[in-house]
């Protein structure tokens, strides 16, 4: 198909670091559905990765799985390289990837303040001087860092989230300026409160600053997520750089 038929990303191939489950698989299938080749990272469950990959095959589209941990330099450049090696190019990043963690600030260790930070704003970093250079190549390109409701409004418990995803935002707006004359857009997209299965060290959402619930009365899906990502990555949102985009349902009104 043609950019301008129903595969308006045919052609193109994307990197989605997390993408092995939830709004990372979602986004996955997505991209593939608008017939991009995409790379479908996971930090250890192959198994997920796979299943995703199939998925994306069964519909006859082109995926490969990487095993890369986001916060390793090494690893990163090598997963640019992978997705270069197998589609022959990089024209979207979707920095999915992310860690959560709850502990009250007073009782949260410098260990565990970095952990969180190396995976969601370190990984993002590395990730994208990785790939910027193959997008720029590639005539230009997409990227879409996943933010968080919580660098937003706050959180209990989770002083390093809440950092993390604050700078997120920064990290999109430097990149829009800097990589504009390349022909790349970079864009924030901020998940409200999604149906996903949360890890067990994630534990439970906290409450959030006056207890909004989404005006739509419901929690949002992955494929809601997904559908932002995907119109951002199109040809025609190449208008749209440096923003920050809430899919929350109305919780919370920028």
């Amino acid at each position: 198909m043609t950019e301008t038929g129903t595969e308006p990303l045919a052609g193109r191939a994307a990197v989605v670091t997390g993408a092995a489950r939830n709004i990372g698989r979602a986004i996955a299938l997505a991209l593939a559905g608008a017939g991009a080749a995409v790379l479908i990272n996971a930090r250890r469950d192959a198994g997920a990765a796979r299943a995703v990959a199939g998925e994306i095959e069964a519909k006859g589209g082109r995926a490969l799985i990487h095993i890369a941990d986001v916060t390793d330099e090494g690893a990163v450049a090598a997963m640019a390289e992978a997705a270069v090696g197998a589609f022959g190019r990089i024209d979207i990043l979707v920095n999915n990837a992310g860690l959560r963690r709850q502990k009250p600030f007073d009782e949260m260790t410098f260990a565990e303040w970095r952990e969180v930070l190396a995976v969601n704003l370190d990984g993002p970093f590395l990730c994208a001087r990785a790939c910027v250079p193959h997008i720029r190549k590639a005539g230009g390109g997409t990227i879409v860092n996943i933010g968080g409701l919580s660098g937003h409004v706050g959180a209990s418990r989770r002083a390093h989230v809440v950092s993390a995803k604050a700078g997120i935002v920064g990290l999109t707006k430097a990149l829009a300026v800097e990589l504009a004359p390349d022909g790349i857009t970079a864009n924030c997209v901020v998940p409200g409160t999604i149906e996903t299965a949360r890890g067990e060290t994630a534990g439970v959402a906290p409450p959030r600053p006056g207890g909004a619930e989404p005006l739509v009365g419901r929690r949002g899906r992955p494929e809601e997520v997904a559908a932002m990502v995907r119109y951002l990555c199109l040809p025609e949102a190449r208008y749209i750089t440096g923003q920050t985009l809430h899919v929350n349902g109305g919780t919370y009104l920028p």
